[in-house]
């Protein structure tokens, strides 16, 4: 038996999130129709964590043990051609048997992106929230400085989390401006991108923080009460859940010695 380590790439919009899901409409799904389409293995991979539906990735790790011979350099090529096009594998390694992706995992990073310019873009409107008014950018950069550290994040957890415990620790978050795409003299405020690295996340966990700091930058929330919220332990103390299509999760991060002789994103 042999146990591979692969990174898929995603555009989650037609799907409900990673995870195996009765309807059978997910990622997790699909990479499991391919695998079996080109073995004939029915088995379960194991990645390193869930998304929700219509949440992206970049290089999201995967892994499986499987008695295929195919050769490493195949298997990308081959289970794309069975993979639909928003789906991709880019990469796959042997690991050692005793390598599991999800508990191995961590620091994970998941980047939000909000179109601040006054039209959206036609060809990132999957990928991005837009929105046209106005927002305070350093009030949200000073909202997002309180969630540092390691906290009860109950506050900005679902209401159906069935996690024990709801404490993570966040070791960086930071925002990026992107004005590129501005138009002159307008009231364009460019791409603005959030990026929060921690050792987990809990469900819809991003996206509550996401949709606070919003509330933060439209002026309804003042940037200090961030940390009032989470203190709170809560869920009705925080802002709303922000839309889905502006998260992607944007890379795992491995032990150093396990990165450093076997996978590195």
């Amino acid at each position: 038996m042999r146990n591979l380590l692969m990174k898929v790439n995603y555009d989650g919009t037609n799907y409900d999130g990673f995870q195996t899901q009765p309807q059978g409409n997910t990622i997790q799904d699909r990479l499991e129709q391919a695998i079996l389409h080109l073995t004939g293995e029915e088995l379960k991979i194991t990645a390193s964590g869930r998304t929700d539906a219509g949440v992206h990735a970049y290089g999201q790790p995967f892994n499986f043990t499987t008695s295929s011979r195919i050769p490493l350099e195949r298997w990308c090529l081959a289970l794309n051609a069975r993979l639909p096009q928003d789906i991709v594998v880019t990469e796959a390694r042997e690991v050692p048997l005793t390598f599991h992706s999800r508990r191995g995992a961590k620091r994970k990073t998941y980047r939000y992106t909000i179109n601040g310019n006054r039209f959206p873009d036609p060809f990132q409107r999957r990928w991005q929230l837009h929105h046209p008014v106005r927002l305070d950018i350093p009030a949200m950069q000073q909202g997002l400085t309180h969630i540092l550290g390691t906290h009860d994040f109950t506050s900005f957890a679902s209401r159906r989390s069935t996690k024990t415990s709801h404490v993570r620790t966040i070791f960086e978050a930071h925002m990026e401006v992107d004005r590129s795409m501005c138009r002159p003299s307008s009231l364009d405020q460019g791409v603005i991108q959030t990026y929060i690295t921690g050792s987990g996340f809990l469900q819809h966990m991003v996206r509550i923080i996401m949709g606070t700091l919003i509330h933060v930058g439209e002026g309804k929330i003042d940037a200090d009460h961030v940390a009032e919220i989470l203190a709170a332990c809560d869920r009705s103390a925080a802002g709303p859940t922000a839309m889905a299509k502006g998260l992607a999760l944007w890379s795992v991060e491995y032990d150093e010695s396990e990165s450093e002789s076997f996978f590195q994103i």
